[in-house]
C-alpha cells in the first residue's frame, strides 16, 4: 500500500495485518488496481446516452455522431451530476421537514426552541405553541421545495445574503421549486435535447442555490430544533473514541434526525440493564462519515449514547477492523459498499433506515415517525444479540462457522473436566462468559486521534464566543493577526495525494500563512484525527495566528462539523459580510475542497460559486474537455457572480495561490 500514502499511518498498519487473517481488499488496494483511469472519463467527453454510443471524443474526432461536440457532452455531463448530488441534499432537507411536521403533530418537545424562535422568525412561521412554529415552518419548507420550476423559490430571499440574491435576480438564476429544477435538468441533459453549454452552467448555479438554501441552510436549522443546538466544547476523536467494553454500533450517512429517538433510547435505564445483563457498559453510537460529525457537533448538548466521530468515509475499514463494532447502522451515503465482505467476514449484522442506502447483504429497515421505538427496539436488540454472539482472540473463520451455543459447550465441558467447586467454578463461569462474548476484548486503536478536539462549533456558538458579533474577528482581520479565512470542505477521496493527505498538507501550509481554516465535512474527520483541531496544533500555525489562538485557548482549524455545516459557514460569512457593509465576494475569505469526491460536492461547488467565492479543487471536474466550460468557470464567473474556480492539484502552489486571493481582497478593503 506504499503507493496510496495515508496520513493515519497506525490506522493503515492494523488495517493492513487485518486484512491479511481476512483475505479481503480494501478501498485503499483496489485504487491501486484502478490507478489508471479513462481519459475520456476524466475529460467529461464520453456520451452513452443513445445506442449510437458510447461516443468518445477527440481531436481526430471531434463529435458524436448525434453531432453534440465536446462542450455539449461534458457540460451535459456535468450538469446531470449536479443534479444527482442536488436530489441527495434535497432528500435529506425533506425528509428532516416530514421529521419535524410529525414531531409537531404529536406534540414531541423540541430541544433547540431558541432555533425554532430564530427561524420562525426569518421565515414568518405563525403560530401560538412551539408546534404550531414548527408545523407552520415544516410546510414552508416542503412547499416551497415542492414547487413548479418556474415558480421562484420564496424562502432563499429571506435566508440568504441579501446581496446576493440581487444577483441572482439579475442573471435569472433564481430557481424554482428545488425538486422540479431537479426535473428539469435530468429532462434537459437527455439525448438531442439542449446543446447550449452556457444555458445549461445557467442550470448548474441554479442548482447550487436551491441545493446550498435547502439541502444546507435549512437542513441543519431543521436538525437544530429536533436534536437541540451544537455547544462548543473539546471531545476525542478518532478510533480511541470505541469503548471495547460496550455494545457499539456504528453509524453511517446524513440523516441526523432519524436518530433522534434511537439516541434517547439507547440513554434510558432499560437499555442500561439490558447491556448490563449482557456484560457490557451500554450501546453507544460510533460516529462515522457525517451523521457522525452531526452527532459530535451536539455531544455536549446531547445523551452519553454517543460516544464520538471515530473518522471519514475511508475510515469505516479501519473502524470494523478494530473489532469492536456489533452493528452497522446506515440510512444514506458514503456509506462504502466495499465494508460489506467484511461485516460478512466478521459477522456484523448492518441495517439500512432508507431504501435509498440499502446494501446487498444488509436488512431493510424502513424509518417511519409512526414506528420509530419499535425501531430503536429492534436495533439496540440486534446488537445485542451480536454482541453476546461474537467471540475474543479467534481468527474469522472461527469467528464465522462457530456460533456461541458451540463455543459455550465447549468451554463447559473444559471446565467440567477440572473438577472445579464454589468459587472457582463461579470464577471460572465468568470467565468463559466474558471471553466469548464482546467483553473482554480490546481495542487496539485506543491512542489513536485526539482527546480534546474541539466541536460544536456554528454560525451561533462562533459568534457568542467572540462576544455576540463578529467585531472581535473583524478587528483581528484588520490588524492582521488573521490574515484571512479559508473553508476547506467536502470529501476524502484516493486520488489526490491519497487518504486525507492533500487537506491535511494543504491546512497545514494555510494556517503557517496566519490563515484561520473553518471545516465542514469529511475533511473534520481527517484534520481532527492528525490533531489539528486540537489547542496545540496553534503551534504550527504562523506567529500572528499562532499568538491568537494561544490567548484565545483554540486550535488553527474549526471545527463546524458535518458537510451539510457548509451552510452554516455561508451565514456566518453573510453574518460577518454584513457588519462590515460588503457583498460576500468581498470577503478575504476562499473556499477549497482538496479531495472532492462525490456528486453532492459538485453541488456545494456550484453553491459556492453562486455566492461569489474562489473556490479551490484539488482535482480538475470531469470538464477539462470543454473549453467553454473552462471559460465559463475559471474566468467569465467573476464578471457573472464574483466568484472563480482555481483548479490545482499541487499543495504548495494552491496555498499560494489562495494566499493571494485573500491578498486582493484584503487590499479591495484597504486593510
Amino acid at each position: 500500500m506504499e503507493k496510496n500514502k495515508r496520513v493515519c499511518r497506525d490506522a493503515d498498519q492494523m488495517l493492513e495485518q487485518f486484512i491479511k487473517g481476512l483475505d479481503l481488499d480494501t478501498s485503499h488496494h483496489r485504487m491501486m488496481v484502478q490507478e489508471n483511469k479513462c481519459g475520456y472519463g476524466l475529460q467529461g467527453i464520453c456520451c452513452r446516452l443513445c445506442s449510437n454510443g458510447p461516443c468518445r471524443l477527440s481531436p481526430a474526432r471531434p463529435k458524436g455522431v448525434c453531432g453534440a461536440d465536446a462542450d455539449t457532452i461534458a457540460v451535459r455531463n456535468f450538469l446531470r451530476s449536479i443534479a444527482a448530488g442536488s436530489g441527495c441534499y434535497i432528500h435529506v432537507a425533506e425528509n428532516a421537514a416530514k421529521e419535524l411536521m410529525k414531531a409537531a403533530e404529536n406534540r414531541v418537545p423540541l430541544k433547540g426552541q431558541e432555533t425554532l424562535e430564530r427561524l420562525a422568525g426569518l421565515l414568518g412561521a405563525k403560530g401560538y405553541s412551539q408546534w404550531d412554529k414548527a408545523a407552520d415552518i415544516a410546510r414552508l419548507v416542503l412547499s416551497d421545495l415542492r414547487k413548479d420550476a418556474d415558480e421562484k423559490m420564496e424562502l432563499a430571499a429571506k435566508l440568504a445574503y441579501p446581496a446576493r440574491t440581487k444577483v441572482w435576480e439579475k442573471l435569472g438564476i433564481l430557481p424554482g421549486g428545488a425538486k422540479d429544477e431537479i426535473f428539469s435538468a435530468v429532462v434537459k441533459t437527455s439525448t438531442n435535447l439542449n446543446s447550449d453549454p452556457a444555458d445549461m452552467l445557467m442550470h448548474c448555479l441554479r442548482l447550487g442555490i436551491s441545493t446550498g438554501v435547502y439541502g444546507l441552510v435549512l437542513t441543519n436549522l431543521l436538525n437544530d430544533i429536533l436534536m437541540g443546538e451544537g455547544k462548543i466544547s473539546f471531545e476525542p476523536a478518532g478510533l480511541r473514541v470505541i469503548d471495547p467494553e460496550c455494545v457499539n454500533i456504528m453509524v453511517t450517512g446524513h440523516q441526523h434526525a432519524l436518530f433522534s429517538d434511537l439516541q434517547d433510547y439507547l440513554a434510558s435505564e432499560k437499555v442500561r440493564q439490558q447491556a448490563a445483563a449482557a456484560g457490557a457498559k451500554g450501546i453507544k453510537l460510533v460516529g462515522c462519515t457525517c451523521v457522525g460529525q452531526d452527532f459530535q457537533l451536539r455531544k455536549a448538548a446531547g445523551t452519553d449514547a454517543f460516544c464520538g466521530h471515530a473518522g471519514n468515509n475511508y475510515t469505516s475499514e479501519a473502524v470494523l477492523a478494530t473489532g469492536c463494532i456489533d452493528l452497522v447502522l446506515s440510512e444514506f451515503n458514503c456509506t462504502l459498499p466495499g465494508i460489506e465482505p467484511i461485516c460478512d467476514a466478521l459477522s456484523i449484522p448492518q441495517l439500512c433506515l432508507d431504501d435509498v442506502a440499502k446494501k446487498a447483504n444488509a436488512q431493510s429497515l424502513p424509518y417511519t415517525y409512526e414506528q420509530k421505538e419499535e425501531i430503536s427496539r429492534i436495533i439496540a436488540d440486534k446488537a445485542l444479540e451480536s454482541y453476546q454472539n461474537k467471540g475474543i482472540c479467534r481468527t474469522p473463520s472461527q469467528e464465522k462457522n462457530q456460533g456461541l451455543a458451540g463455543r459455550l459447550a465447549e468451554g463447559i465441558i473444559s471446565i467440567a473436566g477440572r473438577e472445579l467447586q464454589g468459587a472457582d467454578l463461579e470464577k471460572a463461569l465468568a470467565q468463559l462468559v466474558s471471553q466469548n462474548t464482546g467483553k473482554g476484548r480490546t481495542n487496539a486503536m485506543a491512542s489513536h486521534g485526539y482527546a480534546d478536539v474541539i466541536t460544536g462549533v456554528t454560525e451561533v456558538t462562533l459568534k457568542e464566543f467572540l462576544g455576540g458579533s463578529y467585531g472581535p474577528l473583524i478587528d483581528l482581520l484588520k490588524q492582521g493577526k488573521i490574515k484571512g479565512i479559508a473553508g476547506v470542505v467536502g470529501c476524502s477521496n484516493l486520488r489526490a495525494k491519497g487518504h486525507d493527505v492533500y487537506t491535511v498538507e494543504l491546512v497545514k501550509k494555510l494556517i503557517q500563512k496566519d490563515i484561520l481554516v473553518l471545516s465542514a465535512g469529511c475533511t473534520c474527520g481527517g484534520l481532527a484525527n492528525c490533531g489539528l483541531m486540537s489547542p496545540q496544533a496553534a503551534d504550527l500555525a504562523g506567529e500572528n495566528l499562532k499568538a491568537v489562538c494561544k490567548s484565545l485557548g483554540i486550535p488553527p482549524v474549526l471545527n463546524f462539523g458535518p458537510c451539510l455545516a457548509i451552510g452554516r459557514m455561508e451565514l456566518a460569512a453573510g453574518e460577518l459580510a454584513g457588519e462590515l457593509g460588503i457583498d460576500l465576494p468581498q470577503l478575504p475569505l476562499v473556499l477549497s475542497a482538496p479531495q472532492w469526491l462525490e456528486e453532492q460536492a459538485l453541488a456545494d461547488g456550484a453553491f459556492a460559486l453562486a455566492l461569489g467565492f474562489t473556490l479551490h479543487l484539488g482535482l480538475p471536474p470531469f470538464v477539462t474537455g470543454s473549453p467553454v466550460a473552462l471559460d465559463v468557470l475559471t474566468n467569465q464567473m467573476k464578471q457573472l457572480t464574483g466568484g472563480q474556480l482555481v483548479v490545482e492539484t499541487d499543495i504548495d502552489a494552491a496555498a499560494d495561490k489562495l494566499e493571494a486571493v485573500i491578498a486582493q481582497k484584503r487590499s479591495g478593503l484597504g486593510i
